[in-house]
């Protein structure tokens, strides 16, 4: 089997575009509201909000695909919701509304990704996945990059046009879509799990083997206390003023992380990725303890820099670790599940973020989430410390 075959080269190409639309918007939003009258707090809620929809629909839709024996449908249908949700955001600007399109976008999110990655994963090997992961996580977030200047650039051209904004960022989401009609698959067995309702994904824990549930416990421990990173985005306009310095900011952190995913993740495949995944989770302690202490442009884009190896070191080599980890026929469920706990995690984590930041500032907000980062590395040094957890596999 290629390493890089046709299919994984499509879907890369795919969450290329769909991020290009998306990240256009990512580093605009929380500027725009707290422009319309959104306090820092109702903004945590409306992301915690959003991710949180997203979680629970990833754990249902990744259970339904695992079901059906089907990826494809779930994929197209949820980057078209995806795309349409932009150009909603230039109709109205009532809070309710941009609930309601915030909320479409990530139940689109929510329908696609388990499904996603989960096809993915059907074309590697426990021996190639954390370059495959790596190399559709480097092309995603090329896209995250792209997306941000494009949107530099027109607030440049068109200051404060945030409509304007908004309606050409549908354009890249609906190539995306298009992109997906070019893939065809086979239907894969049946889950054996079985059918059941809407929170019936959460079963596969029973089910799970030992090394998956101590992998996902101290991932969403640090979830708990990871908030969105609009947070981080704020801070630079909290010390500077300056809403494109925020933009810069994200353009670097997007750019070294779509540089460096797919290096580490051929890296990971050689020497584990456990090694990795520890040397990549140490970095994001040091990033939030630089933006408690941080009030420099300097020191925010160095943290920023940190922050996409980080990413490249941990984003794609999880999902990697987790489908080596899962059961063959529930792979989806698998990821759907931990991704489902994921984003409860961070609807707690984003309210508790803004609770901290409106009440203790926010340099106890970064201070509070890099000691709880230290204390899930030390987790994982402590339950991960016999061989060949980094390319286990489970079949049944």
């Amino acid at each position: 089997m290629k390493i890089l075959n046709r299919t994984v080269i499509i879907l890369s190409l795919v969450s290329l575009f769909a991020d290009v639309a998306s990240e256009m918007l990512y580093p605009i939003i929380p500027v725009y509201l707290k422009e319309i009258g959104f306090s820092i707090l109702l903004i945590g809620i409306l992301e915690g909000v959003a991710n949180f929809t997203a979680g629970l629909s990833k754990g249902y839709f990744g259970k339904l695909s695992d079901e059906k024996g089907v990826r494809l449908p779930f994929v197209r249908l949820g980057y078209f919701l995806s795309a349409i949700s932009k150009p909603m955001l230039a109709a109205f600007a009532y809070p309710i509304w941009i609930f309601f399109a915030r909320t479409t976008d990530r139940l689109g999110k929510g329908l696609r990704t388990a499904a996603r990655d989960a096809l993915l994963s059907d074309n590697a090997t426990p021996q190639t996945k954390a370059r495959v992961f790596g190399f559709h996580r480097s092309m995603d977030t090329l896209g995250a990059a792209i997306g941000p200047v494009l949107a530099l650039l027109l607030l440049i051209l068109f200051p404060k046009n945030y409509s304007l904004l908004f309606l050409i960022a549908g354009i890249p989401g609906l190539i995306s879509v298009a992109l997906i009609f070019l893939l065809k698959e086979e239907k894969k067995p049946s889950s054996t799990l079985g059918k059941g309702t809407f929170f019936s994904f959460f079963k596969y824990w029973k089910v799970a083997s030992l090394q998956y549930k101590k992998l996902v416990t101290g991932l969403l421990l640090l979830a708990l206390f990871n908030s969105s990173d609009i947070f981080l985005l704020l801070k630079i306009k909290e010390a500077t003023g300056d809403d494109r310095l925020a933009v810069g900011a994200y353009i670097l952190y997007n750019m070294v992380f779509a540089i460096a995913a797919y290096p580490l993740g051929v890296l990971a495949d050689k020497i584990g990725i456990k090694k990795v995944f520890l040397a990549g989770l140490s970095l994001f302690a040091v990033v939030y303890f630089l933006f408690g202490i941080g009030n420099t442009t300097a020191v925010f884009f160095i943290a920023f820099f940190i922050y996409g190896l980080y990413a490249a070191a941990t984003e794609g080599i999880t999902k990697a670790w987790i489908s080596n980890l899962s059961h063959g026929a529930n792979t989806a469920t698998a990821i759907g599940f931990y991704t489902s706990c994921e984003s409860i995690c961070t609807l707690l984590a984003s309210i508790l973020a803004g609770l901290l930041w409106g009440s203790f500032g926010s340099s106890v907000t970064f201070f509070v989430t890099g000691g709880v980062a230290l204390v899930v590395l030390l987790y994982f040094f402590i339950f991960y410390r016999y061989k060949g957890i980094d390319s286990s596999t489970i079949s049944i």
